[in-house]
């Protein structure tokens, strides 16, 4: 209809009308679409980056997979937050210097008058050796005590060892030691020392030092100024080797020295004896632990020809068993 209608007014007003009604139509014709614009092929150097709008852009469809990030300069990019639909990234606060209002609320002061302290008195019994021991020569029984009553500086001390034979006690002391921790690991001691034997005893003044030696070899070294100017010392170092948490071997070496020959005590003059044991026990307890071993005595120097003269052995190995306690 409409193009017949075109053909009947050209016919009427003739063809200047049907050339001008023609750009008419055209200058009021829709615009075509734009070409598509290929980006790979545009130069983005000479463009300006800071006056774009970026918040509308769709980055999750965006393809960065060919963008070469190692040649981008970040000294000049805007990294304030990038708006990604209605969520926005918020800059992290920097964290605040600590006050000494902080310091003081994380550390109050300590009100030691309202503190119940701990009695300042403790005290500990241990039983380091009691046991059975069958050797070259007999059998019998010896032990070796110490306990303390005090606090951790000032103690007071008594130690006691002995050995019984054939029904018979052989050998016993005390000593009675006042006790000052000079360090972490050592004690300074002095006080007495009572010799008890069947027809003979004798009273000596002690001084020594006991603790722990590097590598953890507990060491007691003990000097001893008795009647009629005769002077000894002993020397005893342990060391406990944990095999497991309850299974423990322990050597022992104690040496004994004297300075003057007494025959009739049978004691000569330099190394009298020296006792080397191993014994392995068991605890099942801390308190209350079991143990094994063996044992070796051997007399050295006059007080070997002492013994050897009265008919008495001058050495002896010996399997010992007994129990190890503390209270």
């Amino acid at each position: 209809m409409k193009m017949l209608t075109v053909a009947l007014l050209t016919a009427i007003a003739g063809p200047a009308w049907a050339q001008s009604h023609a750009h008419t139509h055209a200058d009021a014709a829709p615009a075509a679409a734009p070409a598509a614009v290929d980006h790979s092929k545009m130069d983005h150097s000479n463009m300006d980056h800071s006056t774009m709008d970026h918040s509308t852009m769709d980055h999750s469809t965006m393809d960065h997979g060919g963008v070469d990030h190692a040649q981008m300069d970040h000294s000049t990019m805007d990294h304030a937050p990038i708006g990604h639909g209605t969520a926005q990234i918020a800059p992290r606060e920097p964290i605040p210097e600590v006050t000494d209002a902080d310091r003081a609320a994380a550390f109050p002061p300590i009100n030691h008058d309202a503190m119940e302290h701990a009695p300042n008195v403790h005290s500990l019994l241990l039983i380091n050796r009691l046991e059975h021991w069958d050797g070259q020569h007999g059998a019998g029984q010896a032990w070796e005590a110490s306990g303390w009553v005090g606090g951790n500086i000032n103690r007071l001390w008594v130690r006691s060892e002995g050995e019984r034979s054939g029904g018979h006690t052989e050998s016993s002391d005390l000593e009675v030691l006042y006790g000052r921790s000079v360090s972490p690991w050592w004690d300074v001691l002095v006080g007495v020392k009572q010799d008890f034997r069947p027809a003979d005893s004798r009273t000596w003044a002690a001084f020594g030092i006991q603790g722990l030696a590097p590598y953890k070899f507990e060491t007691s070294a003990t000097a001893y100024a008795g009647e009629g100017g005769q002077l000894a010392a002993t020397l005893e170092v342990e060391y406990e080797l944990l095999l497991t948490n309850r299974l423990i071997l322990q050597p022992l070496v104690e040496a004994t020295l004297a300075a003057r020959d007494e025959p009739e005590r049978g004691m000569g003059t330099g190394l009298n004896k020296v006792e080397a044991g191993l014994r392995l026990r068991y605890e099942f307890s801390r308190r209350f632990a079991p143990y094994i071993g063996i044992s070796h005595e051997r007399l050295f120097g006059d007080t070997a020809d002492y013994h050897q003269a009265a008919g008495e052995p001058t050495r002896d190995t010996r399997w010992v068993a007994g129990v190890r306690v503390w209270f």
